[in-house]
């Protein structure tokens, strides 16, 4: 099922997500739908506060700049390292329309759990990296515009602001 994903200033995406306590067929579910909602708005990577759940689960799939990899669902991903540096213009699907160069990390080292219950452990370079990165910041209340200057996050504050009460204008009342 395709969910609404959050435009950011939404104050659900500047609160910490909450640890899975187990894997279930609840978060499998959400898992799910998290892929079907990234697939749909054409993204890379996508958190779950950004659909309004407050759980540490993200998905990922960078197969459209990096044919090499795979589609990644991770609960209660933990950086274990970080090396390098690296800056990359980075969108966002909460924030539409928008891209900035952020510096981050050139390679991470990550573990989770897997949509089985499996703890696994990897190495990312590239895309994928900063991906990941990306979309862990998500899980503890950051986006990528927390990384910008003042001015260019207010400047895009108000744009997002604008499409927000634009969305509410076209959004049948129910």
């Amino acid at each position: 099922m395709v969910r609404e994903i959050l435009i950011w200033p939404d104050p659900i995406l500047k609160k910490t997500a909450a640890p899975v306590a187990s894997v279930d067929d609840k978060v499998r579910k959400l898992v799910e739908d998290m892929f079907e909602t990234m697939y749909d708005a054409e993204g890379i990577g996508l958190a779950a506060p950004q659909i309004g759940v407050l759980q540490r689960v993200i998905v990922l799939d960078t197969r459209p700049r990096q044919p090499e990899s795979r589609p990644i669902a991770m609960i209660n991903p933990e950086l274990l390292e970080l090396h390098g540096k690296t800056t990359y213009e980075e969108g966002c699907l909460s924030i539409p329309g928008e891209a900035e160069e952020v510096e981050r990390a050139a390679v991470v080292k990550v573990r989770y759990v897997d949509p089985d219950g499996n703890e696994q452990t990897l190495v990312a370079d590239g895309l994928l990296a900063i991906a990941i990165q990306h979309e862990t910041d998500h899980l503890n209340g950051t986006v990528f515009v927390d990384h910008l200057s003042t001015l260019k996050r207010e400047l895009i504050r108000k744009r997002m602001k604008r499409l927000k009460a634009e969305r509410a204008e076209v959004r049948p009342q129910a």
